[in-house]
């Protein structure tokens, strides 16, 4: 097992999975877990993971997602949907605008990170037809898919992408 920074330093997109070997539902588990143990504004968790591991619903992910055939190909697709309704309940239009999408995309991290702890590989998918995966998945009218996370056993390396370095990013006062 890695520690934490060497799980973010292997972190990275894997578009090719491994179709034969399923993941394990005690790994998806506890990586479901982490989602849990992410922070949110006032705890409220305002998300919903919707997990999918049906082929023919993955199949239509894939095409509502530009045709991106890897998200088929792994074994489990994640969809990850923000609650605005519940962080507004609370919060008002700052909760429902902007707490409920961070606590769902930092909820995603923890859950790409874990991936990574457990052996396993994933790449992050923004575009998408929201209206579709909606529809697919049966979404509650008020949810908002925000992300989808491929999930399975890497069939390649990859290939760690270049990063800025801090001195572009940071700035100190």
């Amino acid at each position: 097992m890695w520690d934490f920074f060497e799980t973010v330093r292997h972190r990275h997109s894997i578009r090719k999975y491994q179709t034969d070997t399923p993941v394990e539902e005690e790994k998806l588990n506890a990586i479901l877990e982490m989602a849990c143990a992410a922070p949110s504004a006032g705890d409220l968790q305002a998300y919903h993971i919707t997990v999918v591991r049906s082929e023919g619903i993955r199949e239509q992910l894939a095409a509502a997602a530009s045709g991106q055939q890897f998200i088929a190909e792994a074994p489990v697709v994640l969809v990850f949907s923000a609650d605005p309704v519940r962080s507004a309940e609370r919060f008002g239009e700052r909760g429902a605008t902007i707490y409920a999408l961070q606590d769902t995309t930092i909820a995603a991290t923890y859950v790409q990170l874990a991936v990574v702890a457990a052996g396993l590989s994933s790449t992050w998918v923004g575009e998408f037809d929201e209206r579709r995966v909606r529809e697919l998945l049966e979404l509650e009218a008020d949810r908002v898919p925000l992300s989808l996370l491929s999930i399975g056993y890497p069939a390649e390396t990859g290939e760690l992408s270049p990063r800025r370095p801090l001195n572009e990013m940071v700035s100190w006062r």
